[in-house]
């Protein structure tokens, strides 16, 4: 019989490279940018590659979707505009920035609980409320307005794809009785879905780029987008969630270090003081989380 050390590992492992993964994504991401396929038409073929990897699933999502055609709907477009803002986000502004304002996620996820789910927060709750709101500020003043305020479009787009990742989770959790990889084809396709609409209303026409930028996309898809997916699929299926949680964080760091590696940004006194509230936040939320 295997030990708990010896099958804690690979949920461990897997948990860790979907973290990494995501912490980096961005360097690909920018040199398809750099090769002239913007933002909006990489996240389309992204997630159209993923979810056609998966079309064996699309009949059951078919037949799912009548069921919970309104929760299935919200959750797919929060799915869309997440990844879409999340992906120009990191393509627009400083990385350890943008993940640090997405993962003021935790305060969205206790309002729209409390709203949406009747969660009312105890007071531990709003205790964490109050840390991860108290980073924000500090991240976010700006001293010249007197307030604190977003900077930059990069800033409006991370702080909304941690609110519609919120708005995610919830309708998530609220479909219980819907198959995760149902709900996964479903978030995908909301990407394209999204993605394709900004593509339409902003007239972005389809980029002339070389042929290695296309197979560079795909790939990207096919294997980044999926082993993420699969790998933080298999590590909180087999791991309580407020330890998966809190191994999901190490993103940050692997943000932190891949953007001080690759490029030339320098992190102020405010993105340290307010990340490490905003961490301390996520990590209390992980930990006062509730086993399913």
């Amino acid at each position: 019989m295997p030990s708990k050390q010896t099958t804690n590992f690979l949920p461990v492992l897997s948990l860790l490279i979907a973290a990494t993964l995501w912490g980096v994504i961005w360097y690909p991401m920018r040199l398809l940018e750099q090769g002239g396929l913007h933002g909006a038409w990489q996240a389309v073929v992204l997630y159209a590659t993923a979810a056609l990897i998966f079309v064996r699933c699309w009949p059951r999502v078919f037949e799912a979707y009548p069921k919970a055609l309104l929760n299935l709907t919200v959750m797919a477009l929060a799915s869309g505009w997440c990844n879409l803002s999340f992906m120009l986000a990191v393509l627009d502004g400083e990385i350890v920035r943008v993940l640090l304002l997405f993962y003021l996620s935790p305060i969205w996820a206790v309002v729209l609980g409390w709203l949406l789910l009747g969660e009312r927060p105890s007071r531990g709750g709003l205790s964490v409320l109050a840390i991860a709101l108290s980073g924000a500020v500090i991240m976010l003043w700006e001293p010249r307005v007197g307030y604190p305020w977003p900077e930059t479009g990069a800033d409006w787009l991370a702080l909304s794809s941690g609110f519609a990742f919120a708005i995610m989770n919830v309708e998530t959790r609220y479909l219980q009785s819907i198959d995760i990889d149902v709900k996964t084809v479903v978030a995908w396709l909301g990407c394209v879905v999204v993605a394709g609409v900004v593509v339409v209303v902003m007239g972005i026409s389809l980029p002339v780029v070389s042929g290695s930028v296309w197979v560079g996309a795909l790939l990207l898809g096919a294997l980044a987008i999926t082993v993420m997916t699969l790998a933080v699929q298999y590590g909180v299926t087999h791991m309580p969630v407020q330890r998966s949680a809190v191994i999901l964080l190490f993103e940050i760091v692997a943000g932190a270090l891949s953007s001080q590696l690759l490029t030339d940004e320098v992190i102020g006194w405010q993105e340290w003081v307010g990340g490490v509230l905003i961490i301390l936040a996520a990590y209390l939320t992980a930990k006062r989380e509730i086993k399913s």
